[in-house]
Formats: structure tokens, sequence, C-alpha cells
């Protein structure tokens, strides 16, 4: 899914390239805006999985949570789209940000005398935004601070999860620990754009995004685990740094 997604969002990119072209043969400068970003997701809160006391196999299971860090760390993702200057002040954008993480060993806590551990699968995402950006301007240069709001809405991959207690002979596969997932995200950031010429800047931001929870999946019903994966939506703070050229 996650790559049909990509090949959408670059064919979508390459359409937008081409009327920028086009409508940049009228005059020297334009309103179309292509623009590339790297940066880090940050997690502030969000469980890849929930706390939770129950069974399996006719022995006690105690789950402890791990949020999004503990097993995906700091997230790095690319972010590629455009924009149209309404005015000198304000753009309207399309943006794409994708993400693939790969997952550590975590440890989910106990399943009868022994350690129980869980290996997730990577964690994949490609999500559309749009949104409007306010630009302002310092008056002791030509750097421009800018504010931004953006919804959207993201397609995840599915996760499996892999449980293991050594000491009990315990090999078990959750799959589809949470299944794909339509999710919708909303954010605000505030950044500085630095001039590099006539066309093309760089920038800086850093922001705050929520977005919703995955679709859990009760592969563990009767359990009394069912719970570990309801809590799955998140805020993250991204920070990101890229370059935009004005066609």
């Amino acid at each position: 899914m996650i790559r049909n997604g990509f090949l959408k969002a670059a064919i979508v990119m390459a359409a937008l390239s081409v009327a920028s072209v086009a409508h940049a043969q009228t005059g020297p400068t334009s309103n179309w805006i292509v623009e590339f970003g790297i940066g880090w997701d940050n997690s502030i809160s969000g469980n890849i999985n929930s706390s939770a006391i129950g069974s399996l196999n006719n022995q006690t299971v105690v789950i402890l949570k791990n949020k999004y860090e503990d097993v995906y760390g700091t997230g790095l993702n690319l972010r590629f789209g455009g924009g149209y200057m309404l005015n000198d002040e304000t753009e309207a954008r399309v943006m794409f940000t994708f993400q693939s993480l790969d997952a550590d060993l975590a440890t989910l806590g106990d399943y009868g005398a022994s350690p129980l551990y869980g290996q997730y699968s990577d964690y994949q995402s490609l999500t559309l935004d749009v949104g409007l950006r306010r630009y302002g301007r310092l008056r002791s240069n030509n750097i421009r601070p800018y504010a931004e709001g953006l919804i959207g809405i993201g397609f995840v991959d599915k996760t499996d999860v892999e449980l293991v207690a050594p000491q009990a002979n315990l090999r078990r596969d959750a799959t589809d620990f949470y299944d794909q997932t339509t999710a919708f995200a909303f954010g605000a950031n505030v950044g500085l754009m630095f001039p590099a010429g006539e066309r093309v800047a760089f920038f800086g931001q850093l922001g705050l995004r929520w977005m919703t929870g995955m679709d859990g999946v009760d592969d563990l019903e009767g359990t009394g685990l069912e719970s570990i994966n309801d809590k799955s939506s998140r805020w993250t703070m991204p920070f990101l740094t890229g370059v935009r050229y004005r066609f």
C-alpha cells in the first residue's frame, strides 16, 4: 500500500512540476513553488502498546506500555511538495511526508516466570497534508519568519508483532497487531526562510503534530490483553530543514 501511495505521490509531484514550468514561461518569476525537506519526528506522547494483565496458554501475562520512541526511536522523515503564492504573505500548500522506520526488540513484560519480548515489524506511512502559510519579514535583513497550519490524511501500513518468552519456550505471532490504517492529522509549524538568490531559499522549522490512532486487530481476544493496542494516537514535535525553489 505504501509503495502504491508513494508512486501516486510522485506522479502528482511530476504533474505539479510540469505545470509550474509551463507557468514560469510567462514571466521571470511565477507564483508556483516546489519544496523538499528532511528532518526528525520526535514523539511527545502515544503508545505503540499499552499496559494490561491477562493470560496466554493458562499463563499469567503482564504487559508494560511501550511508547513509539521505545520501539522506533526518533523517526527520520522525507517531505516533498509544492505551493502557490496567493499574495506576497500567504501561500497555499500541498505536502507529502514519507516515513519508514526500523523496529528495535522491545521488552513487553512477563509471561509466567519468563520475561516477554516483542519484535514489531517496521513502521511505514505516507501522509498528504494541505494548509496555509503566512510570512512575515524581519526589518534587519531578508530572513522571513513564517507560521503555517496543516490538516492531512495518512496511510499507515499494517504492523505485526512476534511475542517471545524464552524461558517458557513461547513464540507466538500476533499477525496484524495493527491493520492498514487511514489516519487523520493536523499540525502547526513555525520557521525561518533564508533566501539564497532570487528563486532559491533554505528553511528550518519546528512544529507540533497530532495523528489519530491505528486500527487495532483483536488477535488477542479472550486473553484479557485486548486493550494493549487501543491508545496509539500520538503527538510529535517534528523538526525539518530543506530547500525550496520558486519558478
